[in-house]
């Protein structure tokens, strides 16, 4: 799946010039964790969070430091703090330039991007213009949407039987040779001999995700308890 895919299309948007309270105001009364912000052309341009509105001075939580870390503390990042608690307007507190993505970015690219950069959403862009955004809660969606089209896919037990054993086949660290699979109306029951604990959950998952599996009762044996028994 893409960004396409998964993206909110009904993006709400603030200019360079929308001041920083209504801004506060936009992210509450949307419950949203970052608005971007466009030109006068609608292109995109920057994006602000609500980390970017946390230090100011309006609510006195702009950063106070003792005289001798002030001291320690560069100019330039002194500076830029106190635009970021002081100024008005979008364009002098949005961050920038923006993380974007592209409609046909594929979901695992963006699942990383987020993780990377500790952020909760990223704007979708086509030639610069915004044209969608994905949060971590469109992933979460569609992972649930996917879940549930493989839950629901219709397929008959033989058929069932030649994926599982072909997706077991694929895996380097198990011999399927050793594994009786028994499959009954979309219920799957594995019985056979594996070498650890591990082996045999990792078979179970591997098994679980095969499209048109309902449930797996795994019985599979771990070679050492055998041998203790």
């Amino acid at each position: 799946m893409k960004a396409a895919d998964v993206m909110a299309t009904n993006v709400i948007t603030v200019r360079l010039d929308t001041p920083v309270a209504t801004i506060a105001e936009v992210l509450l009364a949307n419950r949203i964790s970052a608005v971007p912000v466009v030109n006068d052309k609608d292109v995109l341009v920057g994006i602000v969070s609500e980390g970017d509105l946390i230090h100011r001075v309006e609510a006195g939580t702009e950063r106070h430091r003792s005289w001798w870390l002030e001291l320690l503390t560069g100019k330039e990042t002194l500076a830029h703090e106190f635009v970021m608690s002081h100024a008005r307007k979008a364009a002098d507190v949005m961050t920038r330039p923006v993380i974007s993505v592209q409609p046909d970015t594929p979901l695992g690219d963006i699942a990383s991007l987020l993780e990377k950069h500790r952020i909760k959403r990223v704007p979708v862009a086509s030639n610069g213009k915004i044209v969608g955004i994905v949060s971590r809660a469109n992933l979460i969606q569609a992972l649930v949407n996917l879940n549930r089209a493989k839950t629901e896919a219709s397929v008959d037990d033989l058929t069932l039987h030649g994926n599982i054993l072909e997706q077991l086949r694929s895996k380097p660290w198990v011999d399927p040779s050793t594994i009786s699979i028994l499959v009954n109306n979309g219920s799957v029951e594995l019985w056979g001999i594996v070498v650890s604990e591990t082996e045999k959950n990792a078979i179970r998952v591997a098994v679980e995700v095969t499209p048109g599996v309902r449930q797996v009762a795994n019985k599979l044996v771990v070679e050492h308890l055998m041998n203790v028994e």
